[in-house]
């Protein structure tokens, strides 16, 4: 301690836990709304934090910057939360907060580990809103992780998709990348090419009955190829590729 200076004192002022404060504060005022793209909509693009709660409990924390900003992110985990097994929509909600005024802190991880004190905020750091992993894992068998785990998608789910009659292989399965929300990947004529297989652009498919659902389109597509393809269903995504393998955390959907 040095030495007393009269009519002088030394303040150090504790700012990310007054942040942390005072973002708690607002956060138990703020009622929750369901994560529906219409709820979505009127969100800015600006940098903020923002949790999701399933049944009111809180499971996810994040943090945004301007350019993915709040509303991208809510987005695009209002997508991903449909098609699931064991999953109802309509339980998920989430209160968002725009910060005009970031510290250098590690905002996110600082919510995080202060709501973990009290929740399970169990879909951090559980794969939850992760990027297609590519053909590289598709191989590996790694075990899918905890959010995946959880919360397989479904792929007996109605899909609203418009498709002329008889369309190839290749125009059916880009169509429903479109819709999708989740990963539906197929074999590309060049490793890192974006053409889809020539078997693919070359075999026209018969359309089952509807109202269609993943699992039938699939099975329509594979059918029309030739010998040699086969279609697999894992936690997170659906492939499409010449081979012949069981996955050990996958499902064959359909093979020639």
């Amino acid at each position: 301690m040095g030495p007393v200076i009269p009519g002088f004192v030394e303040f150090e002022f504790d700012l990310p836990d007054a942040l942390l404060t005072s973002i708690e504060a607002v956060f138990d005022r703020l009622d929750s709304a369901p994560l529906l793209p219409s709820n979505v909509e009127g969100i800015p693009e600006a940098q903020g934090v923002y949790m999701l709660l399933l049944r009111d409990d809180i499971v996810y924390i994040g943090k945004t910057d301007a350019e993915a900003g709040l509303k991208n992110r809510l987005s695009r985990h209002a997508w991903t939360i449909q098609h699931r097994l064991n999953l109802d929509p309509n339980e998920v909600t989430f209160k968002a907060v725009r910060v005009f005024v970031f510290t250098a802190m590690d905002l996110e991880t600082q919510l995080i580990r202060h709501y973990r004190e009290r929740k399970s905020v169990s879909w951090n750091f559980s794969g939850f809103g992760s990027n297609d992993p590519g053909r590289q894992r598709d191989t590996t068998n790694v075990k899918p992780e905890g959010f995946d785990t959880s919360y397989p998608i479904d792929i007996d789910r109605e899909l609203d998709i418009d498709i002329g009659d008889s369309p190839t292989a290749a125009e059916l399965l880009r169509a429903m990348k479109e819709v999708l929300p989740y990963t539906l990947r197929f074999e590309r004529a060049t490793r890192g090419g974006r053409q889809p297989h020539p078997d693919l652009t070359a075999a026209r498919v018969m359309l089952p009955s509807r109202p269609f659902t993943t699992r039938a389109l699939i099975v329509a597509a594979v059918r029309a190829l030739a010998p040699g393809w086969q279609a697999t269903a894992l936690p997170s995504r659906v492939i499409i590729y010449r081979e012949s393998r069981q996955y050990e955390y996958g499902t064959i959907i359909e093979a020639t």
